[in-house]
């Protein structure tokens, strides 16, 4: 079974940037859709971005123009590049696995001054 390792969370102030990693221990998720998800204290995980195989991608709107999700095939790993960030932002991110609904471990991603 394929597994997935976040990397790039931390403490960041308001404005600033963040790029998470998401690596596959395989290559068979270069072609299922990959997504980015958070969950702060005491709210649901919601979805930030998916990136289909083909490289189609969608945000939720609050994200949109602000984050950017990729995926480089070739490293098995997906990106959430994380840009003006705010303390709305806070919450631990996960990558996951679509198709399978796998799910990585998480990192934590604080904004605040």
């Amino acid at each position: 079974q394929v597994q997935f390792m976040e990397s790039g969370g931390g403490l960041v102030q308001p404005g600033g940037s963040l790029r998470l990693s998401c690596a596959a221990s395989g290559s068979i998720f270069n072609t299922h859709a990959m997504g980015w998800y958070r969950q702060a204290p005491g709210q649901q995980r919601t979805m930030v971005a998916t990136i289909t195989g083909g490289g189609t991608t969608n945000y939720v709107d609050s994200v949109k123009g602000r984050f950017t999700i990729s995926r480089d095939n070739t490293r098995n790993t997906v990106y959430l590049q994380m840009n003006s960030l705010a303390p709305e932002d806070t919450a631990v991110y996960y990558c996951r696995d679509i198709y399978t609904n796998s799910w990585g471990q998480g990192t934590q991603v604080t904004v605040s001054s």
